[in-house]
């Protein structure tokens, strides 16, 4: 159910922005029970002036390496879930492809359950299929 928009600079390998993805992916998975299949990304690419961010707001380096995370999700899971999102995410994108924790802004945007539509006019997390 979470729908996950990834914005970085342009300039990174496929390899490199397959590894975000995953790692995002494998995240969700570990954090928020997000089920198999469950897969919905959108990764943005911005020349630098696209790509507006703070190089040091609230005392963080930020690099070029700088990648931005919204995820919109349901309003079903508990602060202690979503801590441990925002770790698990750092953590995989820290592994492969090597992002810096200093570099990963993420962003919860929070709806109900009637706020998705998979297919066929239905929101199916509250109509029968």
């Amino acid at each position: 159910m979470p729908l996950v928009r990834i914005s970085l600079l342009r300039g990174q390998s496929r390899a490199y922005r397959a590894a975000i993805v995953d790692g995002i992916y494998q995240a969700l998975r570990d954090s928020f029970n997000v089920p198999d299949e469950d897969r919905f990304m959108v990764m943005t690419e911005h020349d630098p002036e696209e790509l507006v961010f703070s190089r040091s707001y609230m005392d963080i380096a930020r690099s070029d390496g700088f990648v931005l995370i919204q995820l919109t999700v349901s309003n079903t899971r508990d602060q202690a879930q979503k801590n441990a999102l925002y770790a698990s995410i750092v953590a995989h994108l820290g592994r492969d492809p090597g992002v810096r924790p200093q570099d990963v802004m993420i962003s919860l945007v929070e709806g109900d359950k009637g706020n998705w539509s998979f297919g066929h006019g239905l929101a199916q997390y509250i109509s029968p299929r």
